[in-house]
């Protein structure tokens, strides 16, 4: 599934972050070294390097689970290093690797912890339990009185999600959300993640050691290097124009077919139609088909291009060469 683009939601509910020369030391250790960098309102930022890079520590001063050594980390422009730590977290959500919900309460009171805190009237709970069990895929009537034992790790990890969203937070802090699961869990719910965010167009950010993860879910990913920023860029100018041999080298040798996967047939220009018995045995594409998809289909066919149709309408051809052009080409910015 193609990275969705915030810039299609109907209104960016996020919050934007800041963080402005922000340092962390551990006596003559320098875990973070000045960090700098503007994550956008509704965006999904994504902190990616090798293990001991950094990424962990930064994310965790967002919500000053980690106090900063210096420098200034500012939500909505108000610097939250002046703020009450405790009422800091509440309106951030946070999920981590290993979930944690509470063992001996129900789904529907895990969801519910946050807004309790609040002190929300608790029809305003009951109801805000029942959109987010629904909004995760799970029917309310059946899931709010399970237990976390009676639920997979894939569904754990998504009542987790729901409960970092419960108090409608504007910004939401994940790391390695789904590290713990098998691929096959792992990418179906970074695909119902991406659609949730669509949704709800909240700021996330997102700690990944996953290069594809990092390209799949970002719209801006940093990279980092022994407590520095190394670079910052949505994913196609990441992989299009890695900063130095040691981003080319992170991102992989084969950043040209991952900057394929973040394009689909309906944004090409495609070549006009011709008569599809004239090209027996060519695949046929749908335009929400990820480039890199198309390319395996076409090269595993003998006509080597693809038919594009949206629906029943046949809109053109698909060629090898297009998408040759498009992985030269430079990606807009």
């Amino acid at each position: 599934m193609p990275r969705c683009h915030a810039g299609a939601m109907a209104e960016r509910r996020g919050a934007t972050v800041e963080l402005r020369e922000v340092t962390k030391r551990y006596g003559d250790t320098v875990a973070v070294d000045h960090l700098s960098l503007t994550i956008p309102a509704g965006r999904i930022c994504v902190l990616i390097g090798p293990s001991g890079c950094g990424k962990t520590t930064s994310l965790r001063m967002v919500n000053r689970l980690i106090e900063p050594t210096s420098g200034e980390i500012l939500i909505d422009g108000q610097n939250v290093l002046h703020e009450d730590p405790t009422q800091l977290r509440r309106r951030i959500g946070y999920v981590i690797q290993q979930v944690g919900l509470f063992p001996h309460q129900t789904i529907a009171e895990n969801v519910a912890t946050v807004p309790r805190l609040l002190g929300w009237p608790e029809q305003r709970i009951g109801a805000r339990v029942d959109e987010l069990l629904s909004l995760i895929g799970f029917d309310p009537s059946r899931m709010r009185h399970r237990y976390p034992s009676q639920l997979s790790g894939g569904e754990r990890q998504r009542v987790g999600v729901a409960r970092a969203l419960a108090a409608e937070p504007p910004l939401m802090l994940m790391d390695e959300p789904f590290g713990a699961v098998d691929p096959i869990v792992r990418e179906r719910l970074q695909n119902e993640f991406l659609q949730l965010h669509e949704a709800l167009a909240i700021t996330v950010i997102f700690v990944t050691h996953d290069i594809d993860e990092a390209i799949k879910l970002g719209d801006r990913v940093a990279i980092m290097r022994t407590g520095k920023l190394v670079q910052y860029a949505p994913p196609q100018e990441l992989l299009a124009r890695p900063a130095d041999d040691f981003v080319a080298q992170f991102v992989g040798s084969d950043r040209g077919l991952k900057r394929l996967a973040l394009l689909t047939v309906g944004g090409v220009e495609l070549d006009p139609p011709v008569d599809p018995s004239r090209l027996d045995g060519a695949p046929v594409l749908k335009p929400s088909t990820t480039l890199r998809d198309a390319l395996a289909a076409m090269l595993s066919s003998e006509a080597q291009v693809g038919l594009v149709k949206d629906g029943d309408r046949y809109v053109g051809v698909l060629t090898l060469s297009t998408i040759g052009r498009m992985l030269r080409s430079e990606p807009d910015t």
